[in-house]
């Protein structure tokens, strides 16, 4: 009997998508035993993408209706669904592994002998999914990078959706959260520390009230958040979230640890399947030729020229971590011309998507 759970939790997995979906494969079963019990694992199966309540969930399921709501909220308590309250009521939501049920496990940024267990189950699952599909050719970019704001040239028309302080002013309410991949590293290898700052990860309106009750982050005020993504630029982290104009995260991401930036990099041009609408301009009456920035590029797009850095636009995100590190301001962010607009919503980024998979296929 529980081995037909698994299985039917495996098929809904896949059906959910994502970097990581469901695959039947014996690192899923591993994994999702170890995540789901058998009655945790049969409503995951059967629970749809779109919000349901636990009254609806429960007439599914043939279970009475406060039974289903313990088991609902136990659930969203360990990240294995999201949940959110509307109008008064509450509803549940079915998540993928990537992004949603993979960073609830390590948001909190404890290191119990089960954190270290499900980081390895994870991580064999991921390396096993990678090569069960060979690899994989990014048709259009699922997430995108916002750019220091500071870096950009004065005087420029930026749109909205490049501009995080408008984000955070529009947010209610805010949380932070530690970084489930570089987390996830040390989980596995205490000495694989790139150094940068973990509680970095950020998280906006219905998001951040989930990751709030849940205890999987902490709220913020506005201050405190502009104060943390101040640190994460310093430390030169990428601003990056979902390639949509509405978002309700911001991950501040290492290339030796991170998801976004590992995937983008393992393209054969990495400036094209992750990308922000600018581009750098190195001053040359300014540049002194000490090539921090050089150092500080997370795609390795930069090389000394004749006179100042130059930019390799086919590996190069548009991120700003260059700039915001020049010791004498000689580099700004300036617009790219002829980059497309994000989509506006996440069912918009799902069509775009499509299409460029049948275009592809």
């Amino acid at each position: 009997m529980a081995e037909k759970v698994y299985h039917k939790l495996c098929e809904t997995m896949a059906r959910r998508g994502g970097r990581y979906p469901g695959l039947d494969i014996p690192e899923f079963y591993a994994l999702a035993e170890e995540l789901f019990n058998p009655a945790e694992a049969a409503v995951a199966a059967a629970m749809p993408s779109k919000p349901i309540t636990a009254a609806a969930m429960a007439k599914e399921a043939g279970k009475r209706e406060g039974e289903m709501g313990d088991l609902l909220e136990a659930m969203a308590d360990k990240g294995l669904c999201s949940s959110f309250e509307a109008d008064g009521v509450r509803y549940y939501v079915g998540s993928p592994f990537v992004p949603g049920i993979f960073e609830f496990q390590f948001m909190r940024g404890t290191r119990t002998n089960r954190d270290r267990k499900m980081a390895r189950l994870i991580h064999d699952y991921k390396q096993a999914v990678d090569k069960a599909r060979g690899p994989q050719t990014v048709s259009f970019p699922a997430n995108r990078i916002i750019p220091v704001g500071e870096t950009i040239r004065s005087g420029s028309k930026v749109h909205t959706y490049y501009q995080v302080a408008g984000y955070l002013e529009k947010a209610d309410p805010i949380s932070v959260s530690t970084c489930f991949c570089r987390h996830e590293a040390k989980l596995l290898d205490e000495k694989n520390d790139c150094g940068k700052p973990d509680e970095v990860c950020m998280q906006f309106g219905l998001g951040a009230k989930y990751v709030i009750e849940r205890g999987l982050g902490r709220r913020v005020t506005k201050e405190e958040a502009r104060e943390t993504l101040k640190k994460a630029a310093a430390a030169g982290l990428v601003h990056a979230s979902l390639n949509t104009q509405e978002i309700d995260f911001l991950c501040n991401c290492c290339s030796c640890h991170c998801l976004i930036l590992k995937t983008a990099l393992s393209q054969p041009k990495p400036g094209r399947a992750l990308y922000s609408g600018f581009q750098p301009l190195f001053d040359p009456g300014i540049c002194t030729g000490c090539e921090i920035c050089l150092d500080r590029c997370p795609a390795g797009a930069l090389k000394m020229g004749p006179t100042t850095p130059e930019a390799n636009p086919d590996r190069c995100f548009g991120c700003g971590v260059c700039a915001g590190g020049c010791p004498v301001a000689a580099v700004q962010m300036i617009e790219k011309p002829g980059m497309p607009e994000p989509p506006l919503t996440r069912k918009q980024l799902r069509e775009v998507f499509e299409s460029a998979r049948v275009k592809r296929d």
